[in-house]
């Protein structure tokens, strides 16, 4: 039957919810209120003449009782779910259930089977509402403690004092938060088999020992409780609707997903002629790097100015005709005031080279030395170099015996 409910259920709502994970949708709960007998009936106790009276009368709202108890379930669905309930009866007045002689008449323990009567009819929503009927019914164990007292003296073979009962009863509940991870609920129900007459069958009627009519072994109980629902794996206190989507829109994502695979194929097709394209690149990279490698050396070329110095043959001293040419060498560096200059001197190639070389030498310091001393230029602008001797400036042997100005600036 559940099943079949269960099958309806979800025909009836049209929605996915998330999956029911093993640690989703637990919770725990107390509760409390009064438990009172169902049916009216008396302790059996005898007469003088050994027949059977009854001391006082029992019945419903005449032996009302506290009762106390804990709640741990789990919700399967949106609709259907389980829990444990087990409930205690205490001593409440003079007219006890069962007359006990200790503070707890006795306790139950139920295993109870739970319907969310709306979200049956009118489906789930995405979350409780804020206010549900939940529909109830189970089984369990009923145990009386305790001894009957000193006046009750009906010891017959049904005085159990433990025995199966059922549940049945109607939750109205109120879920409360912004989570609703919070509920509370008005509980009536009715319990067969329990403790209010003893020794009567849980499930048929029984022959009162005393009146000799057959009654009901029940209980009336109403109860208010509240149950706190667990953090759930989708981040809820409660189910969650899947977000679906419809055929159409599928169709059209699967038709995105195609295109795009195509568009990824073909330029994996580009991507692999690159390759093939850089790998050939390489390989003409590597055959230019093996190949001699060819050094251009650019000459420099020499910015000569064109005044010169000529000597006498064997002489550094300079003639007075030839301070014109040095002149004009200062004058430009005068102008420039960032030029630097390199004397260069030379001698002709005829006798010795030594002191060819020396005599180039003494050539260059002697202009050096005019152009410090007459003409006031800075000597860390002016520099020298003694060539020695040389026929490559002219082929008269007088015109190689000169000293020449470089401008070493550019």
């Amino acid at each position: 039957m559940a099943a079949a409910m269960l099958t309806a259920s979800a025909s009836a709502q049209r929605t996915t919810i998330t999956a029911n994970k093993a640690q989703d949708n637990w919770y725990i709960g107390i509760n409390g209120g009064v438990a009172t007998a169902m049916n009216k009936f008396k302790i059996p106790t005898a007469s003088a003449t050994g027949l059977l009276t009854g001391t006082e009368d029992y019945g419903f709202m005449k032996g009302v009782v506290p009762t106390v108890g804990v709640r741990i379930g789990k919700n399967l669905t949106t609709v259907f779910g389980l829990a444990v309930d087990a409930s205690a009866y205490f001593e409440g007045s003079n007219k006890s259930l069962m007359k006990r002689s200790t503070f707890i008449d006795g306790f139950t323990v139920d295993a109870i089977a739970t319907m969310n009567l709306n979200n049956f009819f009118a489906g789930y929503k995405g979350e409780p509402r804020p206010f549900e009927v939940i529909a109830l019914a189970g089984a369990g164990y009923t145990r009386s403690l305790g001894k009957w007292s000193a006046d009750d003296v009906y010891k017959g073979s049904n005085c159990k004092s433990s025995g199966i009962n059922v549940k049945a009863g109607l939750d109205f509940a109120l879920n409360l938060g912004a989570a609703k991870a919070v509920q509370v609920y008005l509980e009536p129900a009715v319990v067969f088999g329990g403790l209010a007459a003893n020794w009567a069958n849980p499930f048929k009627r029984e022959v009162d020992p005393v009146d000799g009519k057959k009654k009901y072994n029940g209980l009336f109980q109403l109860t208010a409780g509240l149950n706190y629902k667990f953090m759930n794996s989708n981040g809820t206190h409660n189910y969650k609707i899947e977000e679906l989507r419809d055929q159409a829109e599928i169709d059209g994502l699967n038709a995105k997903i195609n295109e795009l695979r195509a568009d990824v194929n073909s330029k994996d097709g580009k991507l692999a002629a690159n390759a093939r394209e850089i790998a050939d690149l390489k390989a003409k990279l590597a055959a230019c790097e093996a190949r001699p490698v060819q050094t251009i050396v650019e000459e420099k070329k020499e910015n000569i100015l064109q005044p010169m110095v000529i000597f006498r043959q064997g002489k550094s001293t300079i003639d007075a005709a030839q301070y014109a040419s040095i002149e004009m060498v200062a004058k430009y560096m005068r102008n420039h005031k960032d030029a630097k200059v390199i004397v260069r001197g030379f001698a002709s190639p005829e006798g010795n080279a030594e002191l060819n070389q020396k005599l180039s030498e003494a050539r260059a310091a002697s202009v050096k030395n005019a152009l410090i001393k007459k003409y006031k230029i800075a000597a860390d602008r002016i520099s020298t170099e003694g060539l020695g001797a040389t026929d490559k400036i002219s082929e008269e042997n007088d015109f190689n015996r000169v000293a020449m100005f470089i401008d070493t600036t550019k």
